[in-house]
């Protein structure tokens, strides 16, 4: 890890958790295997069901959304606090649990001035492949990296204490990273903020996978139900 990112990972609380630190003996590929072709029609051939059938779409999608997840975090973090780290797929590293499950990435040195660049260029080159080894169109993707983008930055907040510093910075980044980003958005729901989805992960769609508490496949009422019962557990 870049003296960098040792620095940030340092002013977060439970940095391990949020994926800025790479533990120990787990397997590491360099983020640019997530663009290579041959690499993910391997992942996905790897984590697609053997025993029932499911879509190779919904397993591109699942698995896309923990690696967006995972791939944004370093510079998200960097932005938070202040400390620039890099969003270039030639400087981060990627943790993998075992059947290729992203959970972590470190950037290796300081981030450019160019952000939003760095992270729409590295995004695209990830959604690009991702789509041609899934069969699913890019846009769902780039609303999953858009959300992505909302739930690290809101984790974040929550782990700084400040909330609404952090989330603040989602709408300006993805204003400058340009469209097909959509916008991050977030709703306050009994005095806790969250993430207003703007897509769905399918996770549903696999083995023993259920709607998530705020999946925009859920009934407006329903959902804002669940929300307020999660912010009153918190």
């Amino acid at each position: 890890m870049s003296s960098a990112q040792a620095a940030v990972a340092a002013r977060i609380p439970g940095a391990a958790a949020l994926g800025l630190l790479l533990p120990t003996g787990a397997a590491v590929v360099p983020a640019t295997a997530l663009a290579d072709p041959g690499w993910t029609a391997q992942v996905l051939d790897a984590r697609t069901p053997r025993h029932r059938p499911v879509d190779r779409r919904v397993v591109a999608t699942v698995w896309w959304y923990s690696a967006s997840s995972v791939l944004v975090t370093p510079p998200l973090a960097g932005l938070v606090t202040g400390i620039p780290l890099s969003a270039r797929l030639a400087d981060l590293t990627v943790a993998l649990l075992p059947g290729y499950a992203p959970m972590a990435a470190v950037a290796r040195g300081s981030g450019s001035p160019e952000l939003a660049a760095d992270l729409r260029t590295s995004l695209a080159a990830v959604i690009a492949v991702v789509s041609e080894a899934g069969g699913v169109r890019e846009r769902p993707l780039w609303a999953l990296a858009a959300d992505s983008v909302a739930n690290q930055l809101l984790a974040l907040g929550r782990a700084t204490g400040d909330v609404a510093a952090a989330t603040a910075c989602a709408r300006p980044l993805a204003e400058a990273v340009g469209a097909p980003l959509p916008l991050p958005r977030y709703e306050d729901v009994g005095g806790a903020r969250f993430t207003r989805r703007a897509s769905c992960c399918l996770l549903y769609r696999l083995p023993g996978g259920a709607l998530c508490t705020s999946c925009p496949r859920r009934p407006p009422e329903e959902r804002r139900e669940l929300l307020e019962q999660l912010a009153r557990r918190w």
